[in-house]
Formats: structure tokens, C-alpha cells, sequence
């Protein structure tokens, strides 16, 4: 009789007694979505003119830059604005042209 009831504390003890232990069901695993399909988050720009546009693209065709729609505005209008400019064709081809220009006076970044 003492075996008996150290065998049950034992099993109890070492989790086995399903007494002791109360089970909740599971909830149900919600289906993974597919990592293949998932295309990776790009923001895009809508492409708008400002007032240093054409001055960034005549950088930009200094250094071998060409094509595309021209040099939009990235930043809000101000003092201190960004260009950008996508070369398309020439030497910089496939490339980004970007400037920095402050009261009117751009730089190449």
C-alpha cells in the first residue's frame, strides 16, 4: 500500500497523472501567408516639378545623366529642396541622379 501511493506521488510529481494536469484545447493555428507571393513594401513618389528642375537636369547631363521625365522634387517646396533624377540613358544608365539645392544653389549629392 505504501508502494502504491509513492508510485502515484511519483507519477504525479514527475507529470504523468493527467489528474493533476488539465488540458485546454489548442486553438486552431491560422494558415501562414504565402512568403513567396509577398512583394516587398516600395514606397513611389509621384513625380512633380520644382522650381530648381531644370537645373538639376542640367547637372545630371553634365555627368552623363539623360532621359526620363527630368529632375522631380522628393521634398516638400522650401529653401532646401531634393531632386531626383532617374538616368535612363548614357553612361550613368540604370543609375538615380540626386541633388541638394538651397535658395537655388545645387549641389550633387
Amino acid at each position: 500500500m505504501k508502494r502504491l501511493a509513492l508510485v502515484c506521488v511519483a507519477v504525479a510529481v514527475l507529470g504523468g497523472c493527467s489528474m493533476f494536469h488539465r488540458q485546454t484545447p489548442a486553438a486552431p493555428a491560422a494558415p501562414a501567408a504565402p512568403v513567396a507571393d509577398a512583394a516587398p513594401a516600395v514606397e513611389t513618389i509621384p513625380f512633380r516639378m520644382g522650381v530648381s528642375s531644370a537645373t538639376v537636369e542640367k547637372m545630371a547631363k553634365q555627368q552623363g545623366c539623360t532621359g526620363g521625365q527630368g529632375a522631380g522634387l522628393i521634398t516638400e517646396p522650401g529653401p532646401v529642396e531634393v531632386y531626383r533624377m532617374r538616368c535612363e540613358d548614357g553612361q550613368m544608365r540604370g543609375k538615380v541622379f540626386m541633388a541638394r539645392c538651397e535658395l537655388r544653389q545645387c549641389k550633387q549629392m
